[in-house]
């Protein structure tokens, strides 16, 4: 019997196993980086080990210190989690060569699997030729041969493109995974990416625990999950039953594992099988009423599964929050989490609390939120007010797109596909702001001051105050009256620092406002409260670019230099944050005027990183 578990991760995944572990009367060792010194997955663990200098990007990748640390602490069993080792067939060997309990499946499973390349080979299979691909194939997908979650992969349309493409997705699988092998693959641009949840222990049995559709993604990870996949056909379900139970005996599977699909034209189209815990996993455990991980950890005990697995109830739908602006690429964002708060009634796993910082290290995922229900429409209802009435003041996150989203009749109707955000982005990020947020900032904030003499006997004009909101600034006009505070156009029922009641045209509203520095959060948006009298400020020179995010500057495009002619779209600069590589291109057909940019220099967010002076007409 396992008595103390190591998580080998951090984070949501590293909580979400150790409350499992609670649960099971087991011990819990976390391990941590120095910038993860007082993160979440540390403070709830029953004890830490900090890993040693490796860089904290690196610290999870080092598998030698993380056996060390189990040993140290005295654990029987590491569990990794998933991303970072969890698919590496060398740190389960080493696990199990210490006389550590390895939670998950044999390595030889692991490196029949761990390869796309080498598991489409075994499922009869292969993958393209890069260097035969013709305009016929197109479009065609570059996909790390390692490792998951959208790294190392680019779409290509463009036969010219592929070389550009190849390297690119080389050079972050590598830095992502350690291994830069690539292969290419047809892409379905119409495809609904549908996946098997499998458990399976080491007496024969093999459970085929449902479907799940996961279509919706960015950068091909997944952002919206739910089981079971709707509408598909029995007749197909039962073959992706056949399939995933295939892979799994295949390669003599142990614990928990997903065999992923791809969708299209009533055919499953294999893609991979990952050898580990999902990140959707929850939303499997609330169809079919069972923990995972509990069920991991029998496994690795020698426990044997019933023989009829259990048998799913109603449907479950995830999101995952995400601290990016979807409207700016997807990009990533840092900075103080000062509330994040979900209503009760969904399920959330986490790795962050109030007053963590949220840094460039690592993916930028804050959390997960499950809604279960007896119907789907039930289920997506749910989870879409739960959204909506979460309170997030801190980074720009992702989640008015994943209530847009969940809304959207494509999704409601069920008849989205991997090609969502390609069509509907833009107006899924279109602004949609609240005309009375910057008056109920002002309010709140001028709550008591007639005391000190702001209302006077002598009508005069409003009292203004400013706020950015999105990039645009706005006014707030108001006035301090004998009764109190009052504004045009509304009726002011309440105004205090936390909540103010404005009644619009005879319906009364609440806005719950927050304020950190100059920082204000009202409702469901952010504003940024600007001085009476902003200071002058140096106008940056046309065609700056600037750093969308902090990050580490990874590479310069070949030969570019002080004067060099570039094109508009040409890739200059790569910028590396949170594991991902994010390229910096050229905003207009002109010279490079200045570099300040320097490979391996770490950039704050909005530093100035290149000029482009546009070529004259």
């Amino acid at each position: 019997m396992i008595s103390t578990l190591l998580v080998a991760n951090r984070g949501e995944i590293a909580c979400r196993i150790f409350r499992t572990c609670a649960d099971l009367g087991i011990r819990t060792v976390a391990i941590h980086s120095d910038a993860d010194e007082g993160a979440l997955h540390t403070r709830v663990a029953d004890t830490a080990v900090r890993l040693p200098g490796a860089a904290p990007a690196d610290t999870y990748l080092r598998g030698d210190l993380i056996v060390k640390a189990a040993l140290a602490a005295g654990a029987d069993a590491v569990h990794p989690g998933y991303g970072f080792l969890s698919e590496n067939a060398g740190f389960a060997r080493a696990v199990r060569d210490a006389g550590l309990v390895w939670i998950g499946p044999p390595p030889e499973a692991i490196e029949a699997m761990a390869s796309k390349t080498r598991a489409k080979e075994l499922m009869g299979l292969a993958p393209l030729d890069a260097h035969d691909v013709t305009p016929a194939d197109l479009p065609v997908l570059v996909k790390a041969a390692a490792g998951g979650g959208g790294r190392g992969m680019r779409v290509v349309r463009d036969l010219a493109a592929l070389p550009g493409a190849l390297e690119d997705a080389r050079a972050e699988a590598a830095s992502a995974f350690g291994d830069g092998e690539v292969f290419v693959e047809p892409y379905l641009e119409d495809g609904r990416h549908v996946e098997v949840q499998v458990l399976a222990d080491t007496h024969g049995t093999v459970w085929t625990l449902g479907t799940r559709d996961c279509s919706l993604q960015r950068r091909h990870q997944k952002v919206i999950e739910e089981a079971p996949a709707p509408g598909l056909p029995p007749a197909l379900t039962e073959q992706l039953y056949a399939l995933a139970e295939r892979a799994t005996r295949a390669v003599s599977y142990e614990g928990a594992g997903t065999v992923e699909f791809l969708v299209a034209g009533g055919r499953a189209h294999f893609l991979e099988m990952n050898t580990r815990l999902q990140v959707e996993h929850p939303v499997t455990e609330a169809v079919f009423g069972l923990d995972l991980v509990a069920g991991q950890i029998r496994v690795a005990e020698g426990h044997a599964l019933p023989a009829e697995q259990p048998a799913p109830r109603g449907h479950a739908v995830e999101a995952r929050l995400y601290a990016e602006d979807p409207a700016r690429g997807w990009a990533p964002q840092t900075g103080t989490l000062h509330r994040f708060t979900v209503p009760d009634g969904v399920r959330l796993d986490t790795g962050c609390a109030d007053g963590d910082t949220i840094g460039v290290h690592y993916d930028p995922m804050l959390a997960k939120v499950i809604a279960h229900a007896p119907t789907r429409a039930e289920a997506v209802r749910r989870l879409a007010g739960a959204l909506e009435r979460t309170a997030l003041h801190g980074p720009v996150t992702n989640r008015d797109l994943l209530v847009r989203s969940l809304r959207h009749p494509e999704f409601t109707e069920a008849r989205m596909d991997t090609g969502f955000y390609d069509r509907h982005l833009a107006a899924l990020t279109e602004p949609a702001p609240d005309p009375y947020a910057p008056l109920a900032a002002a309010l709140a904030d001028a709550h008591g001051r007639s005391r000190f003499g702001g209302w006077r006997n002598v009508p005069s004009g409003p009292q203004v105050k400013r706020y950015e909101r999105a990039g645009e600034e706005h006014e707030a006009a108001y006035h301090h009256t004998r009764t109190g505070l009052a504004a045009d156009g509304v009726r002011v029922v309440r105004a205090a620092p936390h909540l103010v009641v404005l009644e619009v045209d005879g319906v009364q509203r609440k806005f719950e406002v927050a304020r950190y520095g100059d920082q204000v959060h009202v409702n469901g948006t952010a504003l940024t409260a600007l001085p009476r009298f902003p200071d002058p400020t140096t106008e940056l020179a046309p065609g700056s670019l600037l750093a969308p995010m902090p990050g580490t500057v990874v590479r310069i495009a070949e030969g570019l230099t002080e004067g060099t002619e570039v094109q508009a779209g040409q890739p200059l600069i790569w910028l590396e944050a949170m594991k991902m590589e994010h390229r910096i291109t050229a905003p207009t057909d002109g010279t490079l005027t200045a570099l300040p940019a320097a490979v391996g220099r770490q950039v704050e967010m909005g530093a100035l990183l290149a000029v482009v002076e546009a070529s004259r007409p």
